[in-house]
């Protein structure tokens, strides 16, 4: 199971903290997009011709204070959901420390090139996707 996840180290930018001295939850979501973007390059090395994604929706939980550091944080990212036109990739961001400071579940969906109109996942991505999958990954539940 553990291979169905990838850790992404992201280095903390000293720009990124705010009067508050801790990263910016604005920051938050500059974090998950990078994690997403190396995940693809990492996964989809041989991405077909022609396949596009766009976000069409991003949801973050915050759980802990993210303190700027010179270490990098950890985001492990896996899918969580798969379907006919969009997928969800549920990203876990970690400190230095191991703690976890934010989980995000981000919608992302097959577009066509030309159209830019949903279209069906190709099947290469699909199985490729579907070799991420983790059931139970995604946003916390609320109490």
């Amino acid at each position: 199971m553990a291979d169905q996840y990838l850790d992404v180290p992201i280095q903390l930018r000293f720009g990124d903290m705010d009067i508050n001295h801790h990263i910016n939850n604005v920051q938050f979501a500059r974090i998950f997009e990078e994690c997403r973007v190396r995940s693809f390059a990492s996964w989809l090395a041989d991405r077909p011709a022609g396949f596009s994604v766009l976000v069409a929706r991003q949801d973050i939980v915050f759980t802990a204070v993210l303190e700027y550091s010179y270490e990098p944080v950890i985001v492990r990212s896996c899918v969580s959901r798969i379907g006919n036109t969009s997928f969800t990739l549920s990203l876990t961001l970690i400190d230095p420390a191991g703690t976890t400071c934010a989980v995000a579940e981000t919608t992302m969906v097959s577009v066509n090139t030309d159209t830019g109109r949903p279209t069906p996942v190709p099947d290469a991505v699909r199985a490729v996707l579907a070799a991420h999958l983790v059931a139970d990954a995604g946003l916390p539940v609320r109490p």
